[in-house]
């Protein structure tokens, strides 16, 4: 341990602690914008400087480990000068557009200089003119507006271990980008969105539909269904002005109808279905001595990561698709028969905690229905955006269920929106599928929680099924190397693309928090308590489109309409990508 004193206040803290973090030891913030908790500090902006009793020099905080008997000064006359100096020349590179621009209630920027009394900007400097990368169809990239802090660079290398982005070029022509003049649609970005969360400004974002949507809506020859994602329930309402992890499912569902949807479904009710159709799929494979581990599929940024770093493994990965895609080929099979609908008319919209979805709608084989299955994605941001132009009092709106035919959902489902849950309900009805029987206790309480790699053994009929799950795509490449060995211990393993997985995902309410993901999480898993069905199988809903539609798990309109596969990335074109970056540094 070390004690040093700090504004005149002493504390002791655990040697290797910055200077910043012990100052919050002392209820003392230390002004910064490019160091965020759980991210490997950088030092890039200097707004974090202090300065140290005997020392010429000021210092930066955020990376300074503290000393013994270390005396630090954090507010200081020339300390004032010097962040207020530095916030006025990032503002003075920064384009003015304040009014317009939609982080202009989350830009950290522009917190910083209201925090620092920042009132003039004293340096005549021309902002720069990059080209906007909108080649993603997940996530935009302005140039224009980043200020070079490096999050973005860190969440992608550091956490997500893709390195789709760097510090490309030098002096005033330096940005963030894949480099080689590349866009993020050309280069090995999984659309995970993580780095929209840690951008403190608006120079990553995701790629808007809103427009399209509204179009669709407003158009009395379409008929626009909508899907809304477990994790979107609980984190809507912090958009909405409500408390972080409000469960918000039939207010949703009641604003949705408000906004002009035809007909409002809801995901989970997909996501039951996924786990029937994973289910059967992994009792199959170990019954018949298929590929093990199976891997789950649901999430598209760690399926495009899959094909990116590990295509070797196409054979471990289900074969089913997303809860989302699921439902977007029965929007316009089933419910379209039901409906009396011709599927020409049915405009498809999804609403998801996720950027990667919109890259999932868009993959050329997502139109088993014979149509685009989803036609658009809307992200959590999005949804709420339309709700407030819309004039709709979001915390006044009565609490209304989906629609019945593709709506009702059991507690098994809910919980596929936080790190864990697809397992826990897969677990819940694989049991039933191997043994004939109910699984009592179903809570598996191994495989929850925000730890990295969570392991389980669970014993199903006499069989001891070991389990795997990984969120944040870091945390899984070990668990994938030893795949690769021949070496995993492991049955089935579930792997999410984003920290805390779909509650944290890149289309949520702006930040980089995991004890707010975790209180998402923790709500989910609270309605899935209370719920009055709580396995996937015992869903009536499902039971009836089996009955009525799909005849069988794994039969041949469900592989044809639920199933899907999967493509190697060119790694020739990949190599020379990466040549090319190196060689743009």
């Amino acid at each position: 341990m070390v004690t040093l004193t700090i504004d005149g206040e002493q504390v002791t803290v655990a040697e290797g602690t910055t200077i910043m973090d012990a100052a919050k030891q002392v209820s003392i913030r230390i002004p910064s914008l490019c160091y965020l908790q759980g991210l490997i500090p950088h030092g890039a902006c200097g707004v974090c400087v202090v300065e140290v009793e005997g020392e010429r020099t000021i210092t930066r905080s955020c990376v300074r480990p503290v000393q013994q008997g270390m005396k630090v000064h954090t507010n200081t006359p020339t300390l004032r000068n010097i962040r207020e100096m530095l916030v006025e020349l990032l503002l003075s590179n920064h384009p003015a557009e304040c009014f317009v621009c939609e982080r202009g209630e989350t830009c950290e920027l522009k917190d910083l200089a209201s925090t620092l009394g920042v009132k003039d900007i004293r340096f005549d400097t021309k902002p720069p003119k990059f080209e906007v990368d909108d080649s993603s169809v997940s996530i935009v990239r302005n140039p224009n507006k980043c200020v070079l802090c490096g999050r973005c660079i860190r969440v992608c290398s550091g956490i997500q271990t893709v390195e789709a982005i760097d510090f490309v070029n030098r002096g005033d022509t330096l940005i963030v980008g894949p480099g080689a003049d590349k866009g993020l649609g050309e280069s090995n970005c999984v659309n995970c969105g993580q780095c929209i969360h840690v951008c403190p400004v608006a120079a990553i974002t995701e790629k808007s539909c809103i427009n399209e949507v509204w179009d669709a809506i407003d158009n009395a020859e379409k008929h626009v269904v909508v899907q809304e994602a477990p994790a979107v329930r609980v984190a809507l309402g912090e958009e909405l002005g409500l408390p972080p992890g409000t469960l918000v499912a039939g207010k949703m569902h009641t604003a949705l109808r408000k906004l002009g949807f035809d007909t409002v479904f809801d995901t989970n009710f997909a996501a039951d279905l996924t786990i029937i159709e994973e289910g059967n799929e992994l009792v199959k494979r170990v019954k018949e001595g298929g590929t093990l581990p199976m891997i789950t599929s649901c999430c598209p940024g760690w399926i495009k990561f899959m094909e990116e770093f590990y295509p070797d493994l196409i054979p471990n990965v289900s074969t089913c698709k997303s809860p989302q895609q699921m439902f977007g080929a029965l929007a316009k099979t089933y419910f379209a028969g039901a409906a009396n609908i011709d599927p020409s008319r049915i405009v498809s919209v999804s609403v998801m905690p996720c950027t990667a979805k919109k890259y999932e709608a868009q993959r050329p084989e997502m139109c088993s229905s014979g149509y685009r299955d989803v036609d658009y994605v809307l992200t959590t941001r999005e949804i709420a955006r339309m709700i407030r132009e819309a004039g709709i009092n979001f915390a006044e709106l009565p609490d209304k269920p989906a629609e019945s035919l593709m709506g009702a959902y059991s507690g098994a489902a809910t919980i596929f929106g936080t790190t864990g849950g697809v397992m826990e309900a897969a677990i819940r009805s694989a049991y039933k599928i191997i043994t004939g029987e109910e699984l009592e206790k179903i809570d598996i309480m191994p495989v929850r929680g925000m730890s990295g790699v969570k392991i389980a053994t669970v014993e199903i009929g006499g069989l001891k099924v070991k389990v795997a799950v990984a969120h944040g795509l870091g945390n899984a490449r070990p668990i994938l190397d030893e795949i690769r060995a021949g070496k995993s211990p492991y049955h089935f393993i579930e792997i999410m693309a984003c920290p805390g997985g779909c509650v944290g995902g890149g289309g949520q309410p702006i930040g980089f928090d995991m004890a707010i993901r975790s209180l998402r999480g923790e709500t989910l898993y609270s309605e899935d308590k209370f719920s009055t069905v709580r396995k996937s199988h015992e869903n009536p809903s499902i039971k009836k489109i089996y009955e009525d539609y799909l005849a069988e798990p794994l039969g041949e309109k469900s592989h044809h309409l639920l199933h899907t596969k999967y493509t190697p990335q060119d790694n020739v074109s990949k190599l020379k990508n990466i040549l090319a970056n190196l060689k743009s540094r």
